[in-house]
């Protein structure tokens, strides 16, 4: 199908693995800098309930049956085959009012968010269809009943509504952890921008990566959708906060107790420290910072700055400043590359955006721009939805209210003075929660105070200042890694944040039982589970033929006083507590010199390690480790290794192997306990 083809065509949504048109024509789509028709949207005629269905009875299962490394290989290819199709999505991104700057941030940074969590998946997460969370929970004395904390994923459909202004980007970075999850998704963009969205999406079908039913779209409404969720459903929602709670209080969200995740309104805030007095860098990136985050996207971005809290006396300068720099801004159709920001959505939002700043004006005077005349170099200034960048001062913001409680979803920003940190903390507090605020300082003590006060209202907190200045990602850009969600007025929810945001699309579980047992469930083995002994030693065996619980128990060695003083002189640790007898016995944790703790782990390993090439082929590590008994000079060593978990790797012919080591002493004490890490083959040469 012909996307770019001139006349307007009517969106289809996927869903019950076809494409299909809503029964009546629809409403019309208008491109935002030249108000002609680029689709229509409508979904009437769609059985919501069968989509459900489809998606939990379908998707769902082949979704579940394959690995958390199989699932991030799918996201993988999928960002790849995704970045192949990109200049298509850059050619209908204009039709939105975003120029090629904008449209980056969406289109490669939403691909970017897929391919960050394909990577993390891979390298963060077990080869297995179960997570493990935190360590076991011993119950009885005698280790025959245990506890474990798993993640398994839901068994019903995570349901996205999105929001226009990120039409590539606010699906896939809600669908990656989604997926990677082992949860189906349908997807709902807002009609605004819904052509572009619709378009990603057949791209992403027609690659066939995906399993039949583990993503579906909905162009145009979602009729009585919500009426058939379940509690092993997953809603979220990004939007105006009175839509949000609107959906969050539907009778059926509410009954079935359904997981929902807002991502509302946002009165974000940047604040100018004490020390960034005009003339010091600090001041110079505060003033490039908003004035990007103003002209970015038309400002139209959930994490834009729209409080500009700075020191009174820096005020008037500040203004001065961000006016010359935005009065520079070239505002036009995006299709023209000398154009740096481009129209509102919609002339309906641009409409919004004037609306909500009659309503800051109560509080507030406009200091720069005109928001009822547009000035623009290309474009149809009359038919397209634009809206020069317009800067308030409040001069008392400490007694208003409507610069706290109103967002203008444009490129509108207050200025705010303050005149203490504990101001500047109490009126971005006012904000009522927020996603992100902003610290521009280079006065460390600035910093601790203001972070410290902003963080319990706050999703993300970032500092900026002439160390970081090269390398910051800035205030508004959302990460794959970082928590992206905000408490109160932000709607309380959180996404990203690396493989917490997996996490929200799964349940935790506390299973009970003997250790067997729940090393079967888990596939990891613990203390007090099944072992298995035989003659070949566990390092000859290849993945093939290694077993959760083969285990060696080694001869053994006596450390001597000789070993402590070679260990120390060799390595030049003569740390007192090996050295010194009488310091040594003045410690309250040891009774004369002792071992060094390195020491004990090097002979652990000349106790366990098979010296013959293959099939373990490299240690990668240990983790966890811990000393737990002191070891005197004439204390015996023996260690206890047991395969603890197979993580085979996909696409390739080696896997990791975590071994629980476990060291004791002549008299059954542990000295030392920690998992030693390997790569295995998976078979043998």
């Amino acid at each position: 199908m012909n996307i770019m083809a001139n006349q307007p065509r009517r969106l289809e949504s996927y869903v019950g693995g076809t494409w299909v048109a809503g029964a009546r024509e629809g409403v019309p789509l208008l491109d935002a800098s030249t108000g002609v028709p680029v689709a229509f949207i409508d979904s009437s005629g769609i059985d919501f309930k069968q989509i459900l269905a489809y998606g939990r009875d379908k998707g769902g299962p082949v979704l579940r049956r394959m690995s958390f490394h199989e699932r991030a290989a799918m996201l993988k290819a999928l960002g790849q085959a995704l970045l192949e199709r990109k200049e298509e999505f850059y050619a209908l991104s204009t039709a939105t009012g975003a120029t090629r700057a904008d449209s980056w941030v969406d289109i490669e940074g939403g691909i970017g968010t897929l391919l960050s969590y394909a990577s993390k998946g891979r390298r963060e997460l077990p080869n297995t269809r179960v997570l493990l969370d935190g360590d076991v929970e011993q119950l009885s004395k005698d280790k025959s009943f245990s506890a474990q904390h798993i993640l398994s994923p839901l068994q019903g459909v995570a349901v996205h509504i999105n929001a226009f202004n990120f039409p590539c980007w606010g699906m896939l970075e809600k669908v990656a952890p989604t997926l990677l999850a082992g949860v189906p998704a349908i997807v709902k963009p807002a009609s605004q921008t819904a052509y572009l969205t619709e378009l990603m999406v057949r791209r992403i079908i027609e690659t066939g990566l995906l399993p039949e039913g583990a993503l579906q779209l909905v162009c145009g409404s979602v009729g009585d959708l919500l009426d058939h969720v379940e509690g092993q459903d997953v809603m979220t929602f990004t939007g105006s906060a009175a839509t949000g709670q609107r959906l969050k209080t539907h009778r059926a969200i509410i009954e079935n107790s359904v997981r929902f995740t807002m991502e509302a309104d946002s009165l974000n805030a940047a604040v100018l420290g004490l020390d960034a007095a005009p003339s010091t860098e600090e001041f110079d990136l505060f003033v490039k910072e908003v004035a990007r985050e103003m002209t970015v996207k038309a400002g139209q971005k959930c994490t834009a700055i729209r409080r500009v809290i700075a020191p009174r006396s820096y005020s008037e300068a500040l203004i001065a400043a961000l006016n010359d720099r935005l009065g520079k801004t070239a505002i036009g159709n995006p299709a023209d590359e000398t154009v740096r920001m481009g129209p509102l959505a919609s002339l309906a939002q641009r409409e919004e955006v004037r609306v909500r700043i009659r309503d800051l004006a109560a509080d507030a005077e406009i200091v720069g721009g005109d928001p009822d005349n547009p000035h623009v170099m290309s474009g149809d200034a009359s038919a397209g939805a634009f809206l020069n960048p317009v800067l308030l001062y409040c001069d008392k913001p400490g007694s208003a209210r409507a610069i706290h409680d109103v967002e203008a979803f444009g490129p509108v920003s207050t200025v705010m003075p303050y005149d203490t940190a504990e101001e500047a903390v109490d009126l971005t507090r006012r904000g009522k929660g927020s996603l992100v605020a902003s610290v521009f300082t280079n006065d460390p003590h600035f910093a601790e105070e203001v972070v410290l006060g902003l963080a319990p209202f706050h999703g993300r907190v970032m500092i900026g200042n002439r160390l970081s200045a090269k390398s910051s990602t800035g205030h508004g850009s959302p990460l794959p890694g970082l928590v992206h969600g905000g408490p109160g007025r932000a709607g309380g929810g959180e996404e990203l944040g690396g493989m917490r945001g997996v996490k929200h699309y799964m349940q935790r579980t506390a299973i009970q039982g003997a250790p067997t047992m729940l090393t079967a469930v888990t596939g990891r083995w613990m203390d007090g589970a099944d072992t298995r002994r035989d003659s070949e030693h566990p390092f000859r065996k290849s993945l093939a033929e290694l077993k959760i619980g083969d285990q060696l128990v080694t001869a053994t060695r006596t450390v001597t006083l000789d070993d402590i003083e070679h260990f120390a002189h060799f390595t030049g640790d003569t740390f007192y507590a090996h050295m010194d007898e009488e310091a040594a016995k003045a410690n309250p944790f040891f009774e004369g010199r002792v071992a060094h703790g390195y020491l004990i782990v090097s002979f652990a390993a000349g106790l366990f390690v098979d010296p013959a090439p293959g099939p373990v082929l490299a240690n990668y590590g240990v983790d966890n480790l811990r000393f737990l008994t002191p070891v005197n000079p004439g204390d015996t060593l023996k260690v206890q290794l047991t395969c603890k978990e197979i993580n085979p790797r996909i696409n390739a012919e080696h896997g990791e192997v975590r071994w629980d080591c476990k060291v004791t002493n002549q008299l059954d004490a542990v000295v030392a306990q920690y998992d030693v890490l390997t790569m295995v083959a998976k078979r043998r040469e």
